[in-house]
């Protein structure tokens, strides 16, 4: 389908944080703006200049942007979200530049489903930073910059 930017990132938005309250999805939605605008490493060049539809479709990042995960359907993707007006909110605040105080560099987040998060994320290349509902962010090593 061709959605918009907008739109994409609100659908994004819903189905990664739709249940992580006001702060819970514009942590998510900072992660994905920090990759859109990284300055080094592999975000940078998937980015290609500042595409969030690059960034959102770039495999095996977001779940929710795929319909089929580990050879099923994923009934909770991007697809069949419904936005409403706090999640275009929240993409327009995003889009805008804002970024939530504490992640204005943060590249990666997870729900790890349990009451732990792990110290690197998704390798060495992250390090943990702290935990907002459900999710843990994490900010880019020094060794992100060689990825």
């Amino acid at each position: 389908m061709a959605y918009s930017d907008r739109e994409l990132l609100a659908r994004l938005i819903e189905c990664e944080a739709g249940g992580e309250g006001d702060i819970g999805m514009r942590a998510v939605a900072t992660v994905v703006m920090n990759r859109v605008n990284a300055t080094e490493g592999e975000y940078q060049r998937v980015s290609k200049g500042g595409s969030i539809r690059n960034i959102i479709y770039q495999p095996y990042q977001f779940v929710c942007a795929s319909e089929t995960e580990n050879g099923s359907y994923n009934p909770q993707n991007i697809y069949n979200m419904n936005p409403v007006e706090i999640h275009y909110e929240i993409a327009d605040w995003a889009i805008a530049g804002n970024r939530l105080t504490g992640l204005e560099t943060a590249l990666w987040f997870y729900n790890p489903f349990s009451s732990t998060c792990r110290g690197a994320f998704p390798s060495t290349v992250g390090k943990y930073l702290t935990r907002i509902g459900d999710h843990c962010f994490y900010v880019p090593t020094e060794e992100y910059a060689s990825t």
